[in-house]
C-alpha cells in the first residue's frame, strides 16, 4: 500500500472529505469518457453513482466505529452492488431487430459503484488504479474492439424487399463477391399485404469485401428497401 494515504486509513473528517472528493473526481472522469459518445448514462449520473456508493460505506463504517451498532457492514455495500442493477437497466435498450445496445455503458455504472464502495472504504489505490483501468478499456481497448468488428469473417444482415427478383439479385451479389450464406430466413409478405417481404443473411465474408462495402452494395441492389446489421 502507499504510504502517503496512511494517515488517511482511519474515519476522521479529512480522510471522509478525500474519500468523496476521489468519488467525484473518479466518477466524474468515466461519466465523461461516455458523455462523449452520447450515451444515455453521462458525467452526472458516474458522479452521483459513485458518490452515492462512497457515501454509503462510510456510513457503514460510522455506524460501526461511532454508533457502536455491531452487525454486518458490508450489507450496505452489498445492497449497492445488487440495486444498481435498476440503473444499469435503464441503459439496455434492444432494437426492433433484437440488437442489444448500452451494455458497456451499464457495466461502467456497475464499477463505478464498485469504485465508490473501494474509496468510501479507504482503498484508494484500488479505486484509482481501478479508475484508469477502466478508461484505458473505454477509450483504447474500443478501437480495437471496433477493428475486430470492422474485420470480423462473419455478419448477420436483416433485409426488406419488393419481389422475388429482388432476392435474387441480393444473391447475385453474394456470388459475385465470394460472400457464403451460411443461413437465410426469408419471411414473404401476404397476397394484398402492404408489407415488403423480408430475410435475414449469416455471411461469411470474402477478403476482398468488407462488411461496410457488403451494406453498401446490397442498399444498392435493385429492389431492396432496407439494409440493417444484426
Amino acid at each position: 500500500m502507499l504510504s502517503i494515504f496512511n494517515g488517511l486509513r482511519d474515519l476522521t473528517l479529512a480522510s471522509v472529505a478525500v474519500r468523496l472528493l476521489l468519488a467525484v473526481v473518479c466518477g466524474g472522469a468515466i461519466g465523461i469518457e461516455r458523455e462523449f459518445k452520447r450515451r444515455p448514462a453521462g458525467f452526472r449520473t458516474h458522479i452521483l453513482i459513485c458518490l452515492g456508493a462512497a457515501i454509503t460505506t462510510l456510513t457503514s463504517q460510522y455506524l460501526y466505529l461511532y454508533m457502536h451498532y455491531f452487525t454486518d457492514i458490508a450489507r450496505f455495500g452489498a445492497q449497492v452492488v445488487a440495486g444498481i442493477g435498476f440503473i444499469g437497466a435503464g441503459t439496455i435498450i434492444v432494437t426492433r431487430h433484437q440488437r442489444v445496445k448500452g451494455l458497456t455503458t451499464a457495466a461502467g455504472l456497475w464499477a463505478a459503484a464498485i469504485i465508490g464502495l473501494a474509496l468510501g472504504g479507504g482503498f484508494y489505490e484500488g479505486g484509482i488504479f481501478a479508475t484508469v483501468l477502466l478508461l484505458i478499456t473505454e477509450r483504447v481497448f474500443a478501437r480495437l474492439e471496433y477493428h475486430i468488428i470492422d474485420t470480423a469473417p462473419e455478419i448477420n444482415l436483416y433485409i426488406e424487399y419488393e419481389s422475388r427478383a429482388a432476392l435474387d439479385s441480393i444473391l447475385r451479389f453474394y456470388r459475385q463477391q465470394d460472400i457464403s450464406v451460411l443461413d437465410m430466413q426469408v419471411t414473404r409478405s401476404a397476397e394484398g399485404d402492404n408489407k415488403n417481404a423480408s430475410a435475414i443473411f449469416s455471411l461469411r465474408l470474402s477478403r476482398k469485401c468488407t462488411a461496410e462495402e457488403l451494406v453498401r452494395g446490397v442498399s444498392g441492389t435493385k429492389g431492396v428497401v432496407s439494409v440493417e446489421e444484426l
